[in-house]
């Protein structure tokens, strides 16, 4: 067998957690490979909605094991929130939630040091979620972290402390108030020994004998394409490969191993926090997509800045990920304009390109449109696929030409069963 990828095309925020929802039945084991709390995976369902931050998105499905893999980093005290809110939905933690010995813990320092950099930053700050990520790859790379495997071992509190007194240094150097840290970490200690209640696993053992068993696998992906440390709108970016590849380093399955990439993306295009974004609307449109689409982010709560669909951007993400199947998230939003958009080359300083180009400051880049017949229709109570209007039959069908991929499930709606598969999907 196989594992299976599904990542987010844009940035970030694409509806991944529902997909990984509705395509759990069809995999034995669900496992996050990359990010942290700084993600926020909604799933809706039987009238109730569940945000997730750390926890893969299957965790809802019984006989389906969810391992947070050794690419992630997890806060212990918003791991606990997450656990304690699943055990009173009933959700069975014990038997389908584990955890890697290699992933890496934030540590209550880490949460300052990010606040105290994104202050020293100014007018140039990123928009960090402020959850302490970036720091917290930066000590992984720095061989300084700490992680799950050392929490139950007898050097882990002098380990802790080493590290706490290096963080301390450095937010002196920034003058960053450091007066609440004995709370935090208080409450934070209290965590990690709830976190001694999960099973603590050699996770890249587990999921490659899980494949030579015949076990199907789903690597799910957090934030975006677009926001890949080394491939994204760098520096605006997140702190790990978000990519195809992160699934790879982020479970230790080797790159043969890899089949179907499921690519996720919205019928237009969001962004939360700084950074460059191509086609965002400053108009009234950009008003409505964003009130039509509840576009607040699950992690902060933040406006998501909106825009027409980028197919630059878009063919790009596709490439650098080898997607074989594209998701298209939110239709449904887009019910409300007579006219849609579709930006399908860039005016790059002075050139008509259709890449994605090194630097796509506004400065540099004018997105060229095309337009298409929207429509008028209420799509959240459709649930065959011949019912959905011709016009979003055009739509897709335009977007998997231009892409050169097929669009197999095209989602109407928040909750999973406002789901459409097409007659291609999932073969």
């Amino acid at each position: 067998m196989k594992v299976d990828v599904l990542l987010g095309l844009q940035w970030g925020d694409e509806g991944k957690g529902k997909i990984v929802d509705v395509l759990t039945p069809k995999y034995d084991i669900i496992a996050r490979f990359q990010g942290g709390p700084n993600a926020g995976h909604t799933l809706e369902f039987n009238g109730l909605k569940h945000v997730l931050h750390t926890i893969p998105s299957g965790v809802f499905r019984e006989n389906t094991l969810n391992i947070v893999g050794n690419g992630v980093v997890i806060d212990p005290v918003i791991f606990k929130k997450e656990i304690d809110a699943l055990i009173d939905l009933g959700v069975d933690i014990e038997s389908n939630l584990v955890l890697s010995k290699k992933a890496h813990l934030i540590l209550p320092t880490h949460r300052l040091l990010d606040a105290a950099s994104e202050i020293a930053k100014g007018k140039a700050k990123i928009g960090s979620t402020l959850k302490g990520i970036g720091p917290t790859y930066m000590d992984k790379t720095g061989r300084n972290g700490l992680r799950i495997g050392d929490i139950s071992e007898s050097y882990f509190l002098e380990k802790y402390n080493a590290l706490k007194n290096k963080h301390l240094s450095l937010l002196a150097q920034y003058n960053f108030d450091t007066s609440e840290l004995a709370d935090m970490e208080a409450t934070w200690l209290s965590a990690t020994e709830e976190l001694k209640k999960l099973k603590h696993i050699d996770s890249e053992h587990v999921l490659n004998e899980a494949m030579k068993s015949g076990k199907a696998v789903l690597a799910e992906g957090a934030q975006g394409s677009l926001l890949d440390i080394d491939f994204g709108s760098y520096p605006f970016v997140t702190s790990s490969n978000t990519v195809c590849a992160g699934a790879c380093t982020g479970l230790g399955i080797a790159p043969n191993r890899i089949g179907e990439v499921f690519g996720i993306f919205k019928a237009y295009c969001t962004r939360v926090g700084s950074g460059p974004f191509p086609t965002e609307l400053f108009d009234a449109d950009g008003e409505l997509m964003q009130k039509e689409g509840n576009e607040f982010g699950a992690t902060t709560g933040r406006p998501r800045r909106c825009g027409w669909i980028d197919l630059p951007a878009l063919k790009y993400a596709c490439m650098i990920n080898g997607v074989t199947q594209l998701i298209m998230m939110k239709a449904d939003v887009l019910s409300c304009f007579d006219k849609i958009k579709v930006c399908t080359h860039y005016n790059y300083k002075g050139e008509q390109i259709s890449h994605f180009p090194y630097d796509v400051n506004e400065s540099n880049v004018t997105p060229i449109y095309i337009e298409l017949a929207g429509w008028k229709k209420d799509l959240t109570g459709v649930t065959d696929l011949d019912a959905l209007p011709t016009e979003l039959h055009d739509y897709v069908e335009f977007l998997e030409k231009e892409l050169e991929l097929p669009i197999t499930i095209i989602s109407v709606g928040p909750d999973r069963s406002q789901t459409i598969l097409r007659e291609k999907a999932l073969a």
